[in-house]
């Protein structure tokens, strides 16, 4: 293997052992340090990805408005962008932007339209053509369901995806767009696995064999993709005798021999038992589309940031090669997960399913990511944004740790807030009790739009303009809210009751 390896030097190497001898040739040496320099950033350089995309999720507490993610994402260079629902005020930003579309049907409606034909023809009306007609938006996908024959799932979807997938089918070609359009479902990496542990031995799960290759044969017949997340921090995650090395891209691990063929990572080796599966069961040219791929940076000893940047950084460019895969040459089709933190998503997982974002939840690049697709080499952050007052909630200095109230308040506060960061390995485990509390209080008034009843906690709390937060763990100022069409008019229709006297008063001046 060590020999194979010293016969295979990358382009890029020999590029640099070229232009190094050049320079010591015929530069002065005054010209070295400076030709040097500019050759290692030349060679840092990653190529622009063809097609980029990214997931786009909205389980938060106070979502950006689609307007201003929109803008991000056409100025970070984002080509594509995959959704998990058909959320109006989403798809109505995205028209006329030139990006395409991946629009998502939830798991929770699989059911109603695998059995009646006209809710999935309502559905794509409603949600598809009225947006590609009258608001011009790329749709080009509809994922029917997220994952639905996740085993934790105990079955729940089997019965009614490929029904589902059957029907909006349909639909799309009575609506006429089925050629622009095409119905895929992305699964997780547990629909497919190898007796033998090496992507040759690929093939779909025993239990679903026979539901996979119905729909396998459905996407090819149909011009399809097979939409596939593949996360190694997940492996990493679930199995402490993973071979950490193995998750990223810097050639680090040990290889796993396959027959000859060498795999450097995990990403690699689990699209190839993809392919293998695909193979073995007669369709070896069948499109793959990598839905969500990612990292995250917080909820876990291993979700951190420097991981998370090494993983990313090394996947931009691990694809921007144009290289592939061993067994699927070519450019990798490729959705990061995710664009922005969603601070209501399920922690059932995890803590770390709310911190899988490339940027914060007011999009503010979390680590320097050279996507191949902006001057600077940068992720750029999303622009005015709107923020509440810089003021937090904090634990009275005079409250005492011992009183039975403190722990009743933490327990309310996060069972209804967001303290994920909070707890071994997070970013915030260098908090002290004291700052524990206080950060707990903090979530959850400004997830209540900091109003001052949020700051009470039988008398605990205390509102400060001393900004609490230390060099790795932020105390959250929220963002304005952001209401939804929808939203707006129901407020209009049913009045402001039951809101608190700020929050009323933020909604008012936004309406």
């Amino acid at each position: 293997m060590r020999e194979e390896r010293k016969e295979t030097i990358s382009a890029q190497l020999q590029l640099e052992i070229c232009l190094m001898a050049y320079f010591k040739k015929n530069v002065g040496w005054f010209y070295k340090g400076m030709a040097f320099g500019i050759l290692l950033f030349l060679l840092s350089m990653v190529r622009p990805v063809s097609g980029l995309g990214a997931n786009w999720g909205t389980q938060a507490s106070h979502p950006l408005p689609p307007d201003t993610v929109v803008r991000m994402l056409r100025e970070n260079g984002f080509q594509k962008v995959k959704l998990f629902d058909a959320d109006y005020d989403t798809l109505r930003a995205l028209g006329r932007s030139g990006i395409e579309v991946m629009v998502g049907i939830p798991n929770d409606m699989l059911a109603s339209l695998a059995s009646s034909m006209k809710a999935a023809e309502k559905w794509v009306s409603k949600n598809v053509s009225t947006h590609i007609s009258t608001n011009n938006v790329n749709i080009r996908y509809v994922a029917v369901g997220n994952e639905p024959f996740l085993q934790t799932y105990n079955g729940s979807f089997l019965k009614t995806t490929f029904p589902a997938m059957q029907n909006i089918q349909s639909a799309l070609i009575k609506a006429g767009l089925s050629n622009q359009v095409k119905v895929t479902v992305p699964l997780n990496a547990d629909v497919y696995a190898s007796s033998g542990g090496l992507p040759s031995g690929g093939d779909f799960r025993v239990d679903i064999h026979d539901l996979m290759l119905q729909i396998v044969k459905f996407l090819s017949d149909n011009g399809a993709p097979f939409t596939i997340n593949i996360y190694p921090f997940i492996s990493l995650y679930s199995d402490p005798n993973f071979p950490v090395e193995y998750a990223f891209f810097d050639g680090k691990a040990t290889p796993l021999n396959d027959g000859g063929t060498y795999y450097y990572n995990m990403f690699d080796a689990n699209h190839d038992t993809l392919v293998w599966a695909l193979q073995k069961n007669g369709f070896p040219n069948l499109p793959i589309i990598v839905g969500e791929i990612g990292w995250p940076t917080d909820g876990d000893i291993n979700a951190n940031l420097n991981y998370a940047q090494r993983f990313n950084q090394g996947f931009m460019t691990h694809i921007s090669s144009g290289k592939g895969t061993p067994m699927r040459t070519g450019p990798v089709n490729a959705y990061l997960f995710s664009l922005i933190d969603e601070d209501q998503k399920s922690i059932d997982p995890g803590h770390f399913e709310r911190h899988w974002g490339i940027l914060t939840f007011d999009g503010l690049p979390k680590y320097q990511l050279n996507l191949g697709t902006t001057n600077s080499g940068s992720l750029v952050p999303a622009r005015d944004v709107k923020y509440l007052a810089r003021q937090w909630c904090v634990l009275k200095p005079s409250a005492k740790l011992d009183d039975a109230q403190v722990g009743d308040s933490v327990s309310y506060a996060c069972g209804l807030a967001d303290c994920t960061s909070l707890g071994y390995g997070t970013s915030c485990s260098n908090l002290d009790t004291r700052g524990n509390v206080s950060y707990a209080f903090n979530s959850y008034y400004q997830q209540n739009d900091q109003a001052d009843e949020a700051c009470k906690f039988s008398n605990l709390g205390m509102i400060t303009k001393n900004d609490p937060s230390t060099q790795t763990c932020r105390f959250e100022v929220m963002i304005q809210p952001w209401l939804s069409a929808s939203t707006r008019s129901h407020l209009i229709l049913r009045g402001f009751s039951g809101l608190s006297l700020m929050t009323t008063f933020s909604l008012l001046v936004m309406l």
